[in-house]
């Protein structure tokens, strides 16, 4: 049984391990806020941080995680995630809200290390983060808004 390290607590997961990570995530440890979209890491929604690092939960094995940090949405802390969560509910940025906990990973994990992001940086690093709503232009602004709020 693969040990995973999700949000800071070791759980000892009864999976096999070539089981996805999404799935112990959801099924085995109980954490929903990171989704299923497609299966295939061509969404986005399911993205957590492996180490600080957004990865496609639904194409990640659990057998190849041992000593990795995992966080989910759920387990996010610390000033760029408290800001970037604040923003996405001053802005209003999600419509349907489904790919939001994908769209927050990859924004945190952006933010983190490139403060002042472009236009062109914010596109390359949600590139692959699909809104089916098409709020594109709402997560850019949400972006640079909480860029600036962690600039202040």
């Amino acid at each position: 049984m693969p040990k995973l390290n999700i949000n800071g607590v070791d759980h000892q997961v009864d999976g096999p391990a070539d089981m996805p990570l999404l799935w112990a995530i959801r099924d085995l440890v109980g954490l929903t806020g990171t989704k299923f979209g497609c299966g295939q890491a061509l969404c986005g929604a399911c993205t957590v941080h492996l180490d600080g690092y957004p990865t496609r939960s639904c194409q990640t094995f659990i057998g190849d995680l041992e000593g990795v940090k995992i966080t989910t949405v759920e387990g996010l802390g610390g000033k760029v995630a408290e800001t970037v969560q604040q923003v996405w509910t001053d802005l209003d940025v999600p419509q349907c809200g489904y790919c939001q906990s994908g769209q927050v990973m990859a924004a945190v994990a952006l933010l983190t290390e490139t403060p002042k992001p472009t236009d062109e940086d914010i596109d390359a690093a949600l590139d692959g983060n699909l809104c089916r709503c098409a709020t594109y232009h709402r997560i850019r602004a949400g972006v640079h808004e909480a860029a600036r709020r962690l600039e202040a």
